[in-house]
């Protein structure tokens, strides 16, 4: 099995993988973007910076991918990255003959990439992805645009509506902690599990607020897809 978690930054991906590992007795493959010397100069300077930020990781991710199919020699395989959103994030950041030289390159190199089995896509506003960038304080983050985040967000909604390549699980994990909350980390393994064709999941019924404010939020029931049934959002 070759797991791929999927959303904006800041939503959890990292965390979620790690957290995961366990359950699925799974490889785990985190992308190495601390790497990229163009980072922090990129976040202060986007334009300047765009092209040598996304082919380094454009490289980084291709190299990365390469091992997966020696992993799942193994074990299963989970990834806090895919090598389909080097494209998404050029697209938003690089223009003009930049940009089609990088698609050119994505090509080719795509070619050579496995497909997840399932691809989940964590979603959440822009509200709460702005305050977990702020509380884990990466340096190199701190003059990030709220633009920028509500720009990829909606990046995101435009790649996964029309994604085909693989068995998609989107996940609104905004009303969810999975870092400190086991039953919220098992709800959403167990959905994951569904997804893939392990096990069934049936969300539970809305949570009564009994200080009668109103009722908690649930998060969307996930299906159990195969290859064959194609996406779901």
């Amino acid at each position: 099995m070759y797991l791929a978690i999927e959303g904006v930054i800041g939503v959890g991906k990292t965390s979620l993988v790690r957290l995961l590992q366990p359950a699925f007795d799974a490889e785990v493959l985190l992308e190495v973007f601390e790497e990229n010397p163009f980072l922090s100069d990129f976040y202060s300077d986007r334009a300047r910076y765009a092209l040598q930020t996304e082919l380094f990781f454009l490289l980084s991710r291709y190299h990365q991918q390469r091992d997966v199919p020696t992993l799942l020699e193994r074990r299963a395989v989970i990834a806090d990255f895919t090598f389909a959103k080097s494209g998404l994030f050029a697209g938003r950041n690089l223009k003009g003959d930049e940009l089609e030289l990088y698609r050119r390159l994505h090509t080719a190199l795509s070619e050579k990439v496995p497909t997840p089995d399932l691809l989940v896509y964590l979603r959440a506003s822009t509200d709460v992805l702005m305050a977990r960038i702020a509380r884990r304080g990466r340096p190199y983050e701190l003059n990030m645009e709220r633009a920028y985040i509500e720009d990829l967000g909606n990046a995101y909604g435009e790649f996964f509506a029309t994604y085909t390549a693989a068995p998609t699980l989107t996940i609104n994990v905004e009303p969810l902690d999975f870092v400190t909350n086991p039953a919220d980390l098992q709800a959403v393994a167990e959905r994951i599990r569904a997804a893939l064709g392990l096990g069934a999941y049936q969300a539970p019924l809305p949570q009564m607020d009994v200080s009668g404010t109103g009722t908690f939020a649930i998060s969307e029931t996930a299906k159990v897809l195969t290859p064959e049934q194609g996406t779901t959002a």
